[in-house]
């Protein structure tokens, strides 16, 4: 019964809206900052090192590289503070924890890429129904532009032939 219970709890903690993500991933992490009264999102763009636990307490290590220092930041994976986390590449990598990556800099830091079919697949997708969005939204301002235009010709058209029978 408290087994019950205690996973009843946390199903109702872990987000669905963040990416599934590895070990040697490329992340932007959009982190909310509260100062003062003030809300306000900043990114933490770097590769992740290392993954690990599992429900609501599973956590994840960014690593980026500052102005030649290496800054590392722990997230929870279901923090609200997370405003979003996305995936910009995968790293090829056959180690479950990337703490060797502490020792490297510059270019031997670098991971090799690697393509997932099934993610090219979903970000085309996705891309193109953006791009779709996009051109929509733009045909439709240019055409409420076009009426909008016509609409004041012909208003001046009218406003001037009202003036004209005056003047005889």
């Amino acid at each position: 019964m408290n087994k019950n219970l205690v996973q009843q709890v946390t199903a109702t903690q872990i987000r669905n809206d963040i990416p599934d993500f590895a070990t040697g991933d490329t992340v932007k992490v959009m982190v909310t900052i509260r100062e003062n009264n003030k809300e306000r999102q900043q990114a933490f763009e770097g590769v992740v090192v290392s993954v690990r636990g599992s429900g609501a307490s599973r956590t994840f290590i960014v690593r980026k590289d500052s102005a030649g220092v290496g800054v590392e930041r722990n997230f929870f994976i279901n923090s609200p503070i997370l405003a979003s986390v996305v995936v910009l590449k995968h790293g090829k990598v056959r180690r479950h924890k990337l703490y060797y990556l502490r020792n490297l800099s510059g270019k031997a830091a670098r991971l090799e890429e690697i393509i997932r079919k099934d993610k090219i697949a979903n970000n085309i997708a996705a891309t193109k129904t953006n791009a779709d969005k996009k051109k929509a939204a733009e045909r439709e301002k240019n055409k409420e532009a076009k009426e909008a235009k016509v609409a004041k010709t012909e208003e001046a058209a009218n406003t001037a032939e009202v003036k004209a029978p005056e003047a005889k």
